[in-house]
């Protein structure tokens, strides 16, 4: 097999919207990490970004027509032989076509074509997106398998400012990138119809103005079972606490800071969650009081002792009272010694589904592409999950999630 027969092959499908310059950078980081990209844009794509850019970026020819190099069938050939397609940005009206199977152009035909994963990102405006009719079509594509991204929140085209951007070339890469490691898995997302939520990050308590009490979290587990639960096909709720990190496309992403606005905005999202996910790391203890001017210093006087109050247990609250038949909770453990002896006691106060367990330190998981863990189920099982990527873990994780979910 050649290096070129050995290349995933995606085919990036671009539709008329102002975002259409967004998917040159996603074309350039799919071929710089060894993908063969074939750009098939549509004719009012080429308003926004000409032929001569997509060919120098992908190395291949540009057409939107069916009737240029008919000898080789173009507009079966290129869906047959792809590994992945992903159309961004994805307008209203090419939702619309590929919900209703019509074919009048290249990129409509191909998308007809396919047998690989498909995965759709919309860009347009809130009141299109929000719009019954568009509603209905993404709602048919996913019946069918297709994997649609929910659009990002922010700046639209003019002055206006909503749900309808396209989300960030590199997270829509990662989204890809993600679906292409699942294989041929991709083209039945085994979480497609299930609205899972997940918290991520470390929370802060406040101490004054300028001062809180926190920890070393990053967030980087829960943007990764975020990611890996969108790539699954999952609507994905992410309650984000003091994380740096981009929005994972394909979530939808809710702020917090201290571990009562987390509890707040976790009873919230859970209310119809098919599974939740505590991946935060949540402070047991705030200051039980707040300093409303900065604290300062008095000479050489020793600082007065700082009184904590607990926190609410928001995983033991969650297990308790679920807010719906069948609903999955799965918590985070981070232990520093007797790891597994503190987690099953810890699973066992919890009540919850499942629990992974990790050992954390100053150089251990925080802060780190990598993790490894042993998840502990109410069942009595154990999934010991090696060392390796976040996102191996996050997928173990939706594994035995999904499996419960199935035996609903």
């Amino acid at each position: 097999m050649t290096n070129q027969q050995a290349r995933p092959k995606v085919v990036l499908g671009v539709s008329g919207g102002i975002a259409a310059y967004k998917a040159c950078e996603l074309a350039r980081r799919l071929t710089e990490s060894g993908h063969d990209v074939r750009a098939v844009p549509t004719e009012s794509a080429l308003h926004f970004v000409g032929a001569a850019t997509w060919s120098a970026l992908t190395g291949h020819p540009v057409s939107t027509e069916v009737w240029e190099s008919v000898h080789e069938v173009p507009h079966v050939r290129i869906g047959q032989g792809a590994d992945l397609v992903v159309v961004a940005p994805a307008t209203a009206d090419l939702l619309a076509k590929a919900a209703h199977g019509l074919a009048d152009d290249l990129l409509t035909n191909t998308l007809l074509t396919a047998r690989c994963p498909v995965v759709f990102a919309p860009a347009m405006h809130t009141e299109m997106w929000e719009h019954p009719a568009t509603r209905e079509n993404v709602a048919t594509l996913r019946r069918r398998g297709a994997l649609v991204i929910e659009p990002a929140v922010g700046r639209l085209t003019g002055v206006d400012t909503g749900k309808g951007r396209l989300p960030g070339p590199d997270e829509i890469f990662e989204f890809c990138r993600r679906v292409l490691a699942r294989g041929p898995e991709g083209v039945r997302p085994d979480l497609t119809g299930r609205h899972v939520v997940i918290s991520a990050g470390g929370t802060r308590e406040p101490l004054d103005p300028v001062r809180f009490l926190g920890n070393r979290s990053t967030g980087k587990q829960g943007y990764a079972l975020a990611r890996t639960a969108a790539a699954r096909g999952a609507r994905v709720t992410l309650v984000s606490s003091n994380s740096a990190l981009p929005d994972p496309a394909g979530a939808d992403v809710v702020r917090a800071d201290s571990a009562r606005e987390l509890r707040e905005a976790m009873v919230a999202a859970a209310a119809d969650a098919d599974a939740v996910v505590m991946a935060a790391a949540v402070a047991d203890f705030r200051p039980a009081t707040y300093a409303p001017g900065k604290i300062k210093k008095k000479g050489q006087e020793a600082p007065a002792p700082l009184e904590l109050v607990r926190n609410p247990d928001i995983l033991a609250e969650l297990a308790a009272r679920r807010a719906r038949p069948g609903q999955i909770v799965v918590g985070f453990a981070a232990e520093t010694d007797d790891v597994l002896a503190h987690g099953r006691a810890k699973l066992a106060a919890k009540g919850c589904d499942l629990l992974v367990v990790n050992e954390v330190g100053a150089s251990k998981t925080f802060g780190s592409e990598e993790n490894e863990a042993v998840v502990l189920g109410a069942d009595g099982s154990e999934t010991a999950v090696p060392h390796g990527p976040k996102e191996g873990l996050a997928d173990r994780v939706w594994d035995l999630v999904a499996a419960r979910l199935a035996g609903e």
